[in-house]
């Protein structure tokens, strides 16, 4: 068995390496996730790190985490924990003791082996928008419930943009399918459309379960192969303040025992389920993200964990969530301070509170990407396509954002600072003197095609040839883009016995009913 499906994989996953995704639509990047090449940026100094780790350590010593899954209450006990109905509390020795156990890097392997993606270290690596309810693009023009088709097409793009480097939760959900079999036909398309990196939610056994399987056969992979090194991940919130709900830890605790790679997110609105204060929602989120990977890594000592961020602000006006401020920025710098002290991998978000993709979209957006290059992110959730607080998915917005991801990708290519004879250029300069030009000598036409960044959507024209070509704007632009790119869409080889495979799994266990929807 395990010799069949490691010569499927083979054929039906390195070919995908050349899969056709209608690249002639654009002329974009290769894939090449970036490695940060800068210093990250550091508001804390040694001091204000250890404030924050104490306030931490005192949050799980003295006020306790309340962990809604009684599996994890007797494996806490067992571990020496303390213990109170659902109220765990843990001392600073025994959480920083398990923390250490969790590896600094990691790869995850999906069904094409060359996308592959190493988590940890000057990684940065770029996922698609995940879970939004709603959809919104220029043709519709107005929010409404996802589909499946607009699942698909997101997906398509996805797959499509050599940027993005990891497949997220449900780019939207569509709601057109039920609940209980809805993760069913999502990982099909998933696992059909794209290559890339999996993601399971972690809602009840048999979405984890199922998916771990969908995945262990799209990757024509033997148990013991599945099990051997992570293919696949899952991310899970807190609920915050200070709880652990059961299904997500439910989740986890099967994928840890599997060998599968774990991201701790806590979702900590400052002036909301957080201290308004964001040393204090910072401490807060880091207690709840540590005390969950303390957790795994007991019952599974190495097993890949992420601690993530999500600590932005609400609008204290209105009570609304405000994304891509000042406050998210430095809390997401000072947690990137915070991973490197506990050894961990990161991931943080490209998020904004815009209701469509305009100017407040992009600068948002611009603001929590850049905040994870200077926190030292390793993995950016919501990379390209989200709207209004997560609660919109939009493809103009994504092929927006994946425009900015290139920029990002193109800032950390080394060449930019290369400081070699060719590069400082003296016998360019020398050649120019003091009344010529650049542009016909010899050094730049050796490097004209190559010397800069070349856009796919944005404008260099000037006003008038910009104005005679149509006048169209940058969404609209980006709305034409993801219609040519869907339209001549060619999804990632599988081999048939594979999807046959998949399509038989699928089919089965929707005759069994699927997973339970009454949580």
């Amino acid at each position: 068995m395990a010799e069949t499906r490691t010569s499927r994989r083979r054929s039906g996953g390195r070919a995908g390496a050349a899969a056709r995704r209608g690249s002639a639509v654009i002329d974009q990047m290769p894939w090449n996730p970036p490695v940060n090449t800068d210093r990250p940026t550091e508001p804390l100094g040694p001091e204000g790190i250890e404030a924050i780790h104490d306030g931490a350590m005192r949050i799980l010593e003295e006020i306790g985490i309340e962990f809604y899954n009684e599996e994890a209450i007797g494996i806490l006990r067992e571990a020496g924990c303390t213990i109170k109905d659902s109220n765990v509390r843990m001392g600073r020795d025994f959480v920083m003791e398990m923390v250490a156990k969790a590896p600094s890097s990691f790869t995850i392997t999906p069904r094409n082996p060359d996308h592959q993606i190493t988590i940890g270290g000057r990684n940065l690596l770029f996922g698609n928008v995940s879970s939004p309810p709603n959809y919104w693009d220029m043709e519709i023009g107005k929010k409404v419930p996802g589909t499946r088709r607009m699942c698909q097409d997101l997906l398509k793009l996805t797959q499509f943009f050599n940027c993005i480097h990891f497949a997220g939760g449900y780019p939207v959900e569509p709601v057109d399918i039920h609940a209980s079999v809805r993760h069913l036909d999502v990982l099909y398309d998933k696992l059909t459309l794209t290559d890339k990196a999996m993601h399971a939610y972690s809602l009840g056994k048999e979405r984890v379960e199922d998916v771990m399987e969908m995945v262990r056969i799209a990757s024509g992979l033997s148990h013991e192969e599945f099990e051997a090194s992570p293919r696949m991940y899952t991310n899970i919130n807190s609920t915050s303040p200070l709880k652990h709900d059961h299904p997500m830890i439910d989740g986890c605790l099967r994928l840890a025992r599997r060998g599968q790679a774990i991201v701790v997110t806590p979702f900590t609105l400052a002036g909301a389920m957080a201290p308004v204060t964001m040393a204090g929602a910072v401490a807060q989120s880091l207690a709840e993200a540590l005390c969950a990977i303390a957790l795994f890594q007991y019952v599974r000592p190495g097993i890949p964990c992420v601690i993530g961020t999500f600590t932005s602000n609400v609008d204290m006006k209105s009570g609304a969530p405000a994304f891509g401020t000042p406050e998210y920025m430095r809390s997401t710098q000072m947690t990137g301070q915070m991973a490197r002290f506990y050894n961990l991998p990161m991931r943080s978000s490209g998020v904004c509170a815009a209701n469509v993709p305009d100017g407040q979209s992009i600068w948002e957006t611009s603001n929590s990407l850049w905040a994870a290059v200077q926190s030292g992110t390793n993995m950016v959730y919501h990379a390209a396509g989200w709207l209004e607080g997560g609660l919109i998915a939009s493809p103009e917005k994504f092929v927006m954002d994946c425009e900015i991801l290139q920029h990002i990708q193109r800032y950390m290519q080394p060449e930019l600072v290369a400081t070699g004879p060719d590069d400082i250029a003296l016998d360019a300069i020398r050649d120019v003197g003091n009344d010529g030009h650049f542009f016909g000598i010899q050094h730049t036409q050796d490097r004209y095609s190559t010397a800069f960044y070349q856009p796919f959507l944005s404008d260099w024209k000037n006003y008038e040839a910009w104005d005679a070509a149509g006048g169209i704007w940058t969404a609209e632009r980006a709305h034409r883009m993801f219609k040519e790119i869907v339209g001549s869409f060619e999804a990632p080889p599988m081999e048939e016995a594979i999807r046959e495979e998949l399509a038989e799994f699928v089919e089965r266990r929707k005759a069994e009913g699927g997973a339970p929807t009454d949580f």
